[in-house]
């Protein structure tokens, strides 16, 4: 079972952000890889702080946790880094702002002295998806065209500031001589220069290749939501960081089936004679034709609930229902027979409408529908 994230971090439920940053800041210090080189143990306690503190920092999700634990992320729920680790360069990335931009207490965070490991720029696809896929979850694989560090390039230390990534600059003042440090202009801030590269390569070493990258959908995504594949984004010169690849979610709207939040509702029409008579009826469904029976004498405007036959929440919440609206279709057209029948009909006590106290007026029904 995984650890509690309270217990890493070292903190009670009710510790408050400024509490639960500082343990965070302080657990990453006491662990930081280049306070220990080597030590296996070490790392993989810093990944499991920066877990924790990706979690209980974010009020959504530190209240998805208190009430459901770990299980509030399993099937694509998010938090917990989706449930697939994160690497060193991710956390140096993504939480190396809480320690004021100077590293990680005084260690570097990104390399040794003040050099920082470039990161390369995020790219943005867009993925259309089927009703059948958003219920199910996919695995897509999409072509991709990114910036990558082309053979045969070599670095070399950037003359300008040493290798240090820093240039110091002293100047005169009447309080006397002010000396400050800034990020080399000449490498960035990496501390390396390019040294050789082939023809085909740009100013950064870098050459645009194409590569099929394989995307994990989980089930119950919305049209908007946006996905992160880590490090399948641009590639950075040198040692430094990947970026992303940021995949925007797009919905194919589906023939006879409508979404709304985990349901799925579907218009289904009948005759009257079916609905004076009762029928079975065959619908739509993600998994699948299913199969319903209707009883004799069923009113318009009735809905049939089908539990757990919607789309599966994202956050792992179970599914929702597929709710069939009943609707009794009426001819717009009748030969003489079909009409001397319903003349006769007319007067006859079995076709007044007599409303009973179980029969629920539309309000109703859609009030039920939504508790």
């Amino acid at each position: 079972m995984k650890e509690d994230f309270y217990e890493i971090l070292g903190i009670s439920k009710n510790a408050s952000a400024t509490d639960i940053k500082k343990a965070y800041r302080k657990k990453a210090i006491q662990y930081h890889p280049d306070k220990n080189p080597g030590d296996s143990q070490a790392e993989e306690m810093f990944k499991k702080a920066a877990e924790a503190y990706e979690v209980l920092s974010d009020p959504d999700k530190k209240a998805r946790y208190d009430q459901f634990g770990h299980s509030a992320f399993e099937g694509g729920g998010g938090g917990g880094f989706g449930g697939g680790g994160m690497n060193m360069d991710d956390i140096f990335s993504q939480f190396g702002d809480i320690f004021g931009g100077g590293g990680f207490g005084g260690f570097g965070g990104f390399g040794g002295g003040g050099q920082r490991r470039v990161k390369g720029s995020n790219l943005r696809i867009r993925v259309k998806l089927t009703l059948e896929e958003v219920a199910n979850g996919v695995e897509k694989k999409v072509k991709v065209r990114r910036k990558k560090q082309a053979a045969g390039v070599t670095y070399k230390t950037c003359s300008t500031c040493n290798g240090n990534g820093q240039v110091t600059k002293i100047t005169n003042t009447i309080l006397g001589r002010m000396q400050t440090a800034a990020t080399c202009s000449a490498c960035g801030g990496s501390g390396q220069m390019i040294d050789k590269k082939p023809s085909n390569a740009d100013a950064q070493g870098l050459v645009v290749e194409e590569e099929t990258v394989s995307i994990k959908i989980p089930s119950g995504v919305e049209e908007g939501m946006q996905l992160k594949v880590s490090g399948k984004g641009n590639e950075a010169p040198g040692n430094g960081v990947s970026g992303d690849l940021l995949v925007a979610i797009e919905t194919v709207d589906h023939e006879t089936l409508k979404r709304e939040g985990d349901n799925l509702h579907f218009d289904l029409y009948i005759s009257i004679s079916e609905a004076v008579l009762g029928t079975s009826k065959e619908i739509d469904s993600v998994g699948g034709k299913v199969r319903i029976k209707l009883e004799s004498g069923i009113q318009s405007g009735k809905i049939l609930r089908l539990r757990g036959k919607g789309v599966s929440n994202i956050n792992g919440y179970g599914s929702g229902d597929l709710l069939v609206h009943v609707n009794v279709w009426t001819p717009k057209e009748l030969n003489k027979e079909q009409k001397e029948f319903f003349e006769r009909m007319q007067n006859n006590e079995n076709f007044e409408p007599k409303p009973e106290k179980s029969d629920k007026s539309f309000f109703e029904k859609v009030k039920d529908m939504f508790s």
